[in-house]
């Protein structure tokens, strides 16, 4: 399987390695298998603000993608103490409700456009 996923990357594929540190998405992962991102279980960032044990297990998975020189975001971001607590911890991306609600693809443009982005 690392192999065929070394040939979904020379394609110009990015694989992200999802729910990490829960289930089958583990630091051993990362050894075996070509990951250009991390995404850090929605879990884990729920409670990032007032549970120490999730603030901790997120500041190390960002650590751990620094380190390996691989991206890290964060699912599930729903507040702006969240983000801001992610950003400060150095997590770069993020998704969540607090920039949007599923939508959709039809009017993904329109929203765009209206976010000045199109």
């Amino acid at each position: 399987m690392s192999d065929q996923l070394q040939a979904l990357r020379r394609d110009g594929v990015t694989l992200t390695c999802d729910d990490f540190g829960t289930g089958y998405a583990s630091l051993s992962f990362l050894k075996s298998f070509p990951v250009d991102r991390l995404k850090i279980d929605q879990s884990f960032v729920r409670n990032v603000t007032q549970d120490p044990v999730d603030a901790a297990i997120v500041r190390s998975v960002i650590n751990v993608g620094q380190s390996l020189q691989i991206g890290v975001v964060a699912e599930g971001v729903e507040t702006v103490e969240q983000r801001d607590f992610l950003l400060a911890n150095g997590c770069w991306e993020a998704q969540g409700y607090l920039y949007g609600r599923p939508m959709p693809a039809e009017r993904l443009t329109e929203h765009l456009h209206g976010q000045g982005a199109g």
